[in-house]
């Protein structure tokens, strides 16, 4: 079973996910506004993964016999000057994920609960990968500028981006 501190913790962390994802989706709805298709599609693809993060929260905590509760949700911000500022904006929230995983490691250590330590771990890996994701859309978008050339590549280029496969690591 989870600590009343632990459960409280996942709680919280199932918020913060589901409230990545509706950000996500705001940006996703600003860049179809701009006719950047495939910046929206990266954005779809982003808000559906956020989404199934806070499901893993989710389903583990009822797999502990804890309850879920989930809460309200901020409105998200809905308008940006540029890709680049979406994106910036992005990356300082996987920023703020990825510090709130590393509390929930930390609280899971000092409570001895190695369950949800060890279940914690997708997550850490995870956040490499995220924040490193979104740090390679703002370099390309550093490097091209105002080349309205280059933001119609990239915008092609992200338009192929797939929602990946998660099932390894369920």
């Amino acid at each position: 079973m989870l600590s009343d501190r632990m459960k409280t913790a996942l709680n919280d962390q199932i918020n913060m996910e589901f409230g990545a994802s509706f950000q996500y989706l705001a940006m996703a709805a600003y860049f179809e506004a701009e006719n950047l298709l495939g910046f929206a599609n990266w954005m779809h693809v982003q808000a559906e993964e956020e989404n199934g993060h806070a499901m893993k929260f989710y389903h583990y905590i009822n797999s502990r016999r804890g309850r879920v509760t989930l809460k309200a949700l901020s409105a998200p911000k809905t308008e940006w000057s540029s890709p680049l500022e979406a994106f910036q904006d992005a990356l300082k929230h996987e920023q703020k994920v990825t510090a709130s995983i590393n509390n929930l490691v930390n609280l899971a250590i000092q409570e001895s609960d190695h369950a949800t330590n060890s279940f914690l771990q997708w997550f850490v890996d995870e956040q490499v990968e995220e924040e490193a994701s979104v740090d390679a859309v703002i370099q390309d978008l550093k490097r091209i500028g105002d080349s309205s050339q280059g933001l119609f590549m990239l915008d092609r280029e992200l338009a192929g981006r797939q929602p990946e496969a998660e099932a390894e690591a369920e």
